[in-house]
């Protein structure tokens, strides 16, 4: 299991270009809303993950690491473009 703060996972939707949650879910198959709300913390344990009491923010606990391994990827690319 994947663990993270909450804040972190701000800083990774803070690191994303304009319009990645559309680029997201075109990729992963799923609603632009669900990549948002994973980003917001805002849905429940469907979006793949819960938050725990805890620093920063809490303790994010992820069961489905998807969006947030595109968003890396995503935000990775952004940062190395030439």
């Amino acid at each position: 299991m994947t663990r993270t703060t909450f804040n972190r996972l701000r800083e990774v939707k803070d690191s994303l270009p304009h319009g990645s949650s559309a680029v997201i879910a075109n990729e992963l198959g799923i609603a632009a809303d669900d990549v948002r709300d994973f980003f917001r913390g805002t849905a429940n344990g469907e979006n793949g993950y819960h938050i725990e009491p805890g620093p920063d923010g809490g303790i994010v606990v992820f069961t489905d690491t998807r969006i947030l391994e595109v968003a890396l990827r995503i935000a990775w690319e952004a940062k190395n473009a030439l």
